[in-house]
């Protein structure tokens, strides 16, 4: 896939095993990592079991990341995808509605929230919208994060896997110096409207530094008319989705994130 004038986006696409059910629908998967590091392989466990789960073609997306490459230009690259989702879902998810939904988590949380306004405002019809947009921890707001605004900024700076100082440094990375904070395109919180946003499942995790930021993010989507599950599980750390070897919840949650992916897609 690719936009006019940008260069191809690489994607890694799964498909529901043989002994699965056939895919319902396409769903774009954009991976954490601070928009520094992450990879569509270091995430290869997470989208071969969401595949399954849902069951659902995804298409992982290898987005360009900072400092290379800075704020917008992951979710350049995430539009391209979804795009060529969209185009070629009837050959992906063969026998599906041909629904598109986008996920991701972290950084690709951040992603999949802009991209969701950006195509809200674009040339889409509505049954082209996503189905669904599922947040997993996502970071929202650059300026509060900076400031510490939210309790979880303090409460989980230190000591609980992400640490406060490397978001620092990863919106850093990803701003440059010419980036406002402040921007839509960085900090989906501060868009001037989130109405006719996608329904929305938001997970964040009790002992996260981003958990409220996520958490303000489904109540400003709630308080703008948009459809949002939040999901909050506590005791869990910044990133336990992807650790189903270390936390039993992982795969409750994962589950909870195909249902609601596949009650979504199935949906016309």
């Amino acid at each position: 896939p690719g936009l006019a004038g940008q260069g191809p986006v690489p994607v890694r696409l799964y498909s529901p095993h043989p002994s699965a059910s056939a895919a319902v629908g396409v769903v774009v998967y954009l991976h954490g990592g601070g928009h520094v590091t992450g990879t569509v392989a270091s995430y290869d466990g997470l989208t071969r079991r969401l595949a399954n789960r849902v069951p659902a073609a995804v298409v992982s997306v290898d987005y360009r990341r900072a400092p290379e490459h800075r704020c917008p230009a992951a979710v350049e690259d995430a539009e391209a995808a979804y795009r060529w989702a969209l185009e070629n879902a009837g050959e992906l998810a063969p026998g599906s509605t041909g629904r598109v939904a986008i996920a991701g988590d972290s950084a690709g949380g951040n992603n999949a929230a802009v991209l969701a306004r950006w195509l809200r405002d674009g040339d889409l019809a509505r049954s082209e919208q996503p189905a669904l947009q599922v947040l997993v921890y996502p970071p929202v707001d650059a300026v509060a994060y900076r400031a510490r605004a939210y309790p979880s900024h303090v409460e989980c700076g230190e000591g609980y896997g992400l640490l406060h100082a490397d978001g620092l440094t990863y919106w850093e990375h990803y701003l440059g110096p010419d980036v406002d904070p402040a921007d839509p395109d960085a900090s989906p919180l501060r868009a001037p409207s989130l109405a006719g946003l996608p329904p929305a499942h938001v997970l964040t995790a009790g002992c996260d530094v981003l958990r409220d930021e996520g958490g303000a993010y489904a109540d400003a989507l709630a308080a703008a008319g948009v459809p949002v599950v939040h999901r909050r599980w506590e005791g869990h750390l910044h990133g336990f989705i992807g650790d189903p070897a270390a936390y039993d919840d992982a795969d409750r949650a994962l589950g909870e994130v195909a249902t609601a992916l596949r009650e979504a897609l199935t949906t016309t």
